[in-house]
């Protein structure tokens, strides 16, 4: 008798790791041994994957495969089934022999929703060309609107075993981050206290587009709910505490206090931080935000707290009292978009702390090196800083800990470089301390700005490789006390752009940056999404081998890449 299945009601903690499926297609008239070697290579695809992947919080992914060859609409409707079953979130496809893509990958297709990222991953192969059926199935897909990442790449035409080689790896495991980010984010959600960012329409929160291109959620809670549980004090006095004794050890003296009162109320900025790590938590959220001004520390007409800095920090490091912890992007001054911007680059690169900064003052070369003339500065003229000029990162909050030292950095050796001045009480009356440090040179990475437009509807992300620069102490420390000395800076110089454009097409007064992040899975990223790719920079290339994923057919047979974006509309 047919009876409906009850499902647990017990909630998971943990959201379920992101699950790729793995598949091979071939001909049924291929003789048995090309066939095993079919088998080999999805087997070899799916362990390059399930070696080289992982979530931002460290679990590995989940990779399924299949050893039933696609030679028809019979074996696409087993796999996917099986996918399905699975859940499988995105498709790779790993030929190795002529097929029909009407009747294997794209039968398959039709099992799941349209849009499921897709990747075909096979060698440049001679004897039973592979290659030959990825350019017949791109070519069918582009034709038919679905965006494909094709990945030709290089393993042995011989041989029942071939190993790919690191190029060809290396592209489709900065596929797999995209495609994690694009999927593992869908129906997760932020929090924000606050409203509307200090009146920034460059910060907002885009509900309603955000909602509809990244499948993210935007919770918005008023900052008052924070005021009464730090009020009444709902939070963990012994782990309080500890973490006062936690920060104690490793800033010490570097933490400014002037008596009890300034001690009572940085205690009050840590309990902020395990109120908000407790409500985030139960909300499952995966980033945050804080509004802070004016209402909660600087109107007058209230009774203004303390500055929100040392939480926002926290959650922007990967390491607090209790030990490493995956990063929660956490944006100052409740900027969504900065939030969002940190969020996807830090998925992106596998969990890399997010730097929030002000787009602050912009030295171009002839104005440092005046400035270093005029204090007697010795320099050659070849330095970075002299030759490209930067920009001073400064900002009073969101600085994770983790940019006071090189990337690899102990929590220890960060905090060494932390420090916790009292902040302006004429600026912030609710007092408080801020935190700052100088991010030291050679830090590599991506610095970008992802942007919102009401004429398209559609987000832009304006980003250029960005490496953080050092200079002579002497002429640093002027370059920090031209702006706000007590707060982090970190001189970053952009790869392409110049100082003219780059203070130019800022696209807000905030941008972020994330080390251990390629070009390639953010672009990999903004086409799963239909995001705008911005890199208005007159050095730059439209493409550049070994850096740039290459163009999807899709976009060539569509006007570009802004065309079918545009025509995508998020639906690839």
């Amino acid at each position: 008798m047919a009876g409906a299945r009850r499902l647990s009601g017990r909630p998971e903690a943990t959201a379920k790791a992101v699950t790729f499926g793995v598949c091979a297609t071939s001909d049924p008239r291929v003789d048995e041994q090309s066939r095993q070697r079919c088998v080999n290579i999805a087997e070899m695809v799916a362990e390059v994957v399930a070696e080289g992947v992982r979530m931002p919080d460290g679990r590995p992914v989940e990779v399924v495969w299949s050893d039933l060859l696609i030679d028809g609409e019979r074996q696409a409707d087993v796999v996917g089934r099986q996918f399905r079953e699975a859940g499988v979130e995105a498709v790779i496809c790993a030929p190795d022999t002529w097929a029909f893509p009407q009747l294997t990958l794209i039968s398959l297709l039709g099992h799941l929703p349209r849009e499921v990222p897709l990747n075909i991953t096979c060698g440049n192969s001679g004897p039973k060309p592979g290659v030959v059926y990825a350019h017949a199935t791109s070519g069918s897909l582009a034709q038919s609107g679905r965006l494909l990442a094709l990945n030709i790449g290089t393993w042995p035409d011989t041989g029942m075993k071939p190993k790919m080689s690191e190029a060809t790896a290396e592209s489709l495991i900065d596929w797999c981050y995209a495609a994690l980010t694009a999927v593992g984010l869908r129906g997760r959600r932020v929090v924000v206290f606050g409203h509307d960012s200090m009146g920034m329409e460059t910060a907002l929160a885009h509900v309603i587009p955000t909602r509809r291109t990244f499948g993210i959620e935007i919770t918005r809670l008023d900052m008052k709910l924070l005021g009464d549980m730090l009020e009444k004090g709902a939070y963990d006095r012994e782990e309080l505490r500890a973490f006062r004794a936690w920060i104690d050890k490793h800033v010490a003296n570097r933490l400014e206090l002037r008596d009890d009162a300034d001690s009572e109320r940085f205690n009050q900025s840590l309990a902020m931080y395990l109120i908000v790590r407790d409500l985030m938590a139960d909300l499952n959220a995966v980033g945050g935000g804080f509004m802070s001004q004016l209402e909660w520390g600087s109107d007058l007409r209230g009774n203004p707290l303390p500055v929100a800095d040392a939480m926002e920090s926290l959650f922007n490091s990967t390491f607090d009292h209790n030990g490493p912890r995956p990063v929660l992007p956490y944006a100052t001054e409740a900027d969504t978009q900065g939030l969002l911007t940190m969020l996807f680059m830090t998925w992106l690169s596998g969990g890399s702390p997010p730097l929030f900064m002000d787009f602050r003052k912009v030295w171009e070369p002839w104005e440092i090196k005046r400035l270093a003339e005029s204090m007697n500065v010795e320099f050659s003229g070849e330095e970075t800083w002299a030759r490209r000029g930067f920009v001073d990162g400064n900002n009073s909050g969101s600085a994770s800990f983790n940019w006071a030292a090189a990337p690899g950095a102990s929590p220890a050796e960060c905090m060494e470089g932390v420090s916790m001045p009292l902040v302006d009480e004429s600026y912030f009356p609710g007092g408080g301390n801020s935190v700052t440090f100088l991010s030291p040179g050679g830090i590599s990475g991506i610095a970008a700005r992802l942007a919102y437009s009401e004429l398209s509807g559609r987000f832009s992300v304006i980003w250029d490789e960005a490496s953080t620069i050092s200079m002579p102490e002497k002429l640093a420390e002027a370059v920090c006390k031209t702006t706000d000395y007590t707060w982090p800076h970190t001189f970053v110089t952009p790869k392409y752009a110049t100082m003219l454009e780059y203070k130019q097409y800022a696209p807000a007064n905030h941008f972020h940056m994330t080390w251990d992040l390629k070009p390639a899975r953010l672009q990999h990223w903004m086409d799963m999404t239909a995001v705008f790719s911005q890199t208005p920079w007159s050095a730059r290339l439209e493409w550049i081998e070994g850096v740039d994923r290459p163009l999807p057919l899709l976009y060539l047979l569509n006007g570009g890449e802004t065309n079918a974006k545009l025509a995508l509309g998020g639906r690839a």
